[in-house]
């Protein structure tokens, strides 16, 4: 049975930002601002006032489609772009300049940023027809400072999505291996494997990490010496407060969203309302909804602690990108659409009060 919570006062607003299909959006740390790359080329940068409003920058210099992009988790106006012309640059929107470029052997399909800033990863993709489908993938990282690849790892299947950890140890690499949904757990900075999770029956395309860990406090005894009254050895108690990960939620081909514990790398529950594959998740700010897109005509939002879908919001026959906004229920989500190509939209709602709390 579907969650009872309703959504109110929800509000929703149309960009026509491209001349060709959106692959991706996605919002800068601040909220502050909203990108979005497409098959025409070029990636459009709107600055979004309190108001819903807001003026917008086109950044061109692509040659081919712009089929992801990411923002600098420190730098509020700089944003990465991976193109098929196997390229990846870096903008700054308040010039509207190329500041950084690379070139990189094949087509890129996905970028990720790593939490600090410095690194970027890029998943790139050369397949071959030799008697059957042949795909080399290689995963770069590139350090920002001077935009050279610093370590490369290739496979020799489908990969897809990829994510950092908070802390920057682990890498998570979405995969089709041996046409399973396969998710490598790469440590960082070796790339040597961690594990390989069987999370799905079809090829994994997506991945989102959880925005809300945990904090604990790790206390510490240490022997001490007291003068007071003669000698005395006492033991002084220290607490460090220590933040680790949550939940990281993995789409598949199979039409299934996971959820797993990313310190015990365990499923620990599925969304089972999507009915064809799934190809964008994205958490909202406070870790408390998951938002799916997918080929079925409508994005699914669940609630992370039930399972249960809140609210489905209708859309185009197939669904690119979702990004909720880093600070409020505010999603930004673009796809596939015969009637209006290269749009862009914006959902926003109020939650009612809800009886089921949030998650610790």
């Amino acid at each position: 049975m579907e969650e009872t919570t309703p959504f109110k006062n929800l509000h929703s607003r149309e960009y026509h930002v491209h001349e060709k299909e959106v692959r991706s959006v996605a919002w800068n740390f601040t909220g502050s601002k909203l990108a979005s790359g497409s098959e025409d080329q070029t990636v459009r940068v709107w600055h979004i006032e309190p108001h819903g409003n807001g003026n917008s920058v086109e950044l061109k210099g692509h040659r081919d489609s712009v089929e992801q992009l990411c923002w600098d988790p420190k730098h509020a106006e700089l944003v990465a772009t991976a193109s098929m012309d196997k390229t990846v640059r870096l903008w700054d929107d308040r010039t509207g300049k190329c500041v950084q470029l690379a070139e990189l052997s094949g087509r890129n399909i996905n970028i990720a940023y790593k939490p600090e800033g410095e690194l970027i990863a890029v998943g790139d993709t050369v397949c071959l027809v030799v008697w059957k489908l042949c795909c080399n993938n290689e995963l770069t990282i590139l350090d920002v400072r001077t935009f050279k690849p610093i370590h490369k790892r290739k496979f020799h299947y489908e990969v897809n999505e990829i994510a950092w950890n908070t802390t920057s140890d682990i890498l998570f690499v979405t995969t089709g291996k041996d046409e399973k949904g396969v998710v490598e757990v790469l440590s960082y900075p070796s790339l040597q494997p961690l594990d390989s999770l069987m999370a799905h029956t079809a090829g994994c395309h997506c991945i989102a990490i959880d925005p809300c860990g945990r904090y604990f406090m790790l206390f510490y005894l240490f022997p001490a010496t007291i003068l007071s009254r003669g000698h005395m050895t006492a033991l002084v108690c220290v607490a460090c407060p220590l933040y680790y990960d949550r939940y990281f939620a993995v789409g598949s081909a199979d039409s299934l969203v996971s959820l797993w514990d990313i310190s015990e790398l365990l499923c620990v529950r599925t969304f089972t309302k999507i009915k064809s594959a799934v190809r964008t998740i994205s958490f909202n700010h406070s870790g408390e909804y998951l938002a799916s897109g997918s080929t079925d005509c409508f994005i699914d939002i669940s609630n992370v602690q039930t399972g249960r879908t809140v609210h489905q919001i209708p859309c185009g026959p197939a669904m690119n990108s979702v990004d909720w906004n880093p600070k409020s229920n505010l999603l930004a989500y673009a796809g596939k659409d015969n009637i209006n190509e290269g749009n862009m939209r914006s959902f926003l709602f109020h939650q009612a009060h809800s009886t089921e709390g949030k998650l610790n």
